[in-house]
């Protein structure tokens, strides 16, 4: 698996698409929007995983403690369940490199 720092440049418009498509079902982007079937995303980078007020997280992703930034983010957004086992976030991964930068750069501007 490539690392982040190996990762094509990410658009924000085509990762506003990807996540309006496949993450907005369950997540907020904006700081302050309250939660769906998963956390607000708002103030993600910088953030210990498991520690959005007011979300119900799973054992696992309290005791995994990650730490969100866009190396994290890369690696779990390619198979949430293999790098959290256990977590309750159903979604799959994005399996292609451009798509997971992507969505890394649209939020990095969303969340902050």
């Amino acid at each position: 698996m490539a690392s982040f720092g190996e990762a094509p440049e990410g658009k924000p418009e085509a990762g506003a698409k990807i996540f309006k498509t496949k993450c907005s079902q369950c997540h907020v982007a904006e700081k302050g929007g309250g939660h769906k079937q998963g956390p607000n995303l708002g103030g993600l980078f910088g953030r210990q995983s498991g520690t959005m007020e007011g979300f119900s997280y799973s054992k696992a992703n309290k005791e995994k403690a990650v730490h969100w930034d866009e190396e994290t983010l890369y690696d779990y957004l390619l198979a949430p369940k293999k790098y959290i086992p256990g977590t309750k976030m159903v979604f799959p991964g994005l399996k292609k490199p451009q798509d997971r930068a992507d969505l890394i750069a649209h939020l990095k501007a969303a969340t902050a």
